[in-house]
């Protein structure tokens, strides 16, 4: 049975996580307080419901807890965050990944039960080495059991091409969310965007799949 997934936050890193699993058929519900960020999203998603993701009703109303992984991506409102990850964990919710604003609110949201915390928008300065399976993977995360987001130091032989060049999702069957160059962050690259030496590609795909496109890309 295909993985289910529950975006909580659908803001730039919320929604393109979304868009993505949902695009490589995966069930996704997405979820924000705000109306205008669901309607916006709504072609993107299986399901999308405007609720207050710190109301335990809603919550339960929602089902939240037959969701096999449960990504909460609010934005500025860290309170919001915290609270909402807490209860995702009290109601016994099987995965919970959790994206911080800086290290602090990453500590406190593993304190309250997040299973993962992603850093989207942090100084590259401060990386997670994961070499177990590229020397140019700079950070692993784990969303589910096969499923996984990797950030990738781009290799020589992709500098100089676009991502419509590339065409990665043909070739590696792996999804390109985001872009960092140097301390800029860019969520939801176009095909025509050059990729440039030191650059690092944040990539979302089956394991395998980016086994293949770090071993060989």
């Amino acid at each position: 049975m295909s993985k289910q997934f529950a975006v909580i936050g659908m803001g730039r890193f919320g929604s393109s996580v979304a868009r993505t699993l949902y695009e490589m058929d995966y069930e996704v519900m997405g979820i924000d307080e705000d109306e205008e960020r669901i309607n916006e999203n709504i072609q993107n998603v299986t399901h999308a419901i405007v609720a207050d993701s710190t109301d335990e009703a809603a919550l339960k109303e929602i089902g939240i807890r037959n969701f096999d992984v449960v990504v909460v991506s609010i934005g500025a409102d860290i309170q919001a965050s915290i609270l909402t990850t807490l209860q995702l964990k009290e109601m016994g919710v099987k995965k919970i990944v959790a994206k911080a604003q800086n290290e602090r609110h990453g500590q406190v949201l593993y304190k309250v039960g997040a299973d993962r915390v992603v850093f989207p928008e942090r100084d590259m300065g401060v990386r997670v080495a994961h070499n177990l399976i590229s020397a140019n993977v700079l950070d692993f995360i784990e969303l589910a059991e096969e499923y996984s987001v990797a950030e990738v130091v781009v290799s020589p032989k992709l500098v100089g091409k676009n991502l419509r060049q590339l065409d990665v999702r043909a070739k590696y069957g792996v999804n390109v969310i985001a872009i960092k160059s140097g301390n800029e962050f860019n969520i939801s690259p176009r095909p025509d965007d050059i990729i440039r030496t030191g650059d690092v590609l944040v990539v979302i795909g089956h394991n395998k799949d980016l086994k293949d496109f770090e071993e060989h890309a």
